[in-house]
């Protein structure tokens, strides 16, 4: 499998179906590490959350 970067697609969120350019994240901060969250700016629902981050890993 072969992972190829395109700058040419307007990425689409699947809640609204505008088209992204720009994508909104917020930290989460925890006892055990930190999380982001990921959300379209048009209707502000999240698309993601990154792995959890401990302590000793930033």
């Amino acid at each position: 499998m072969f992972i190829q970067e395109r700058n040419d697609v307007t990425v689409v969120c699947p809640h609204c179906e505008r088209g992204i350019d720009t994508m909104w994240c917020q930290v989460i901060r925890g006892f055990l590490g930190k999380r982001y969250v990921y959300f379209c700016p048009s209707c502000a629902k999240v698309l993601g959350v990154s792995h959890r981050k401990g302590l000793w890993m930033g």
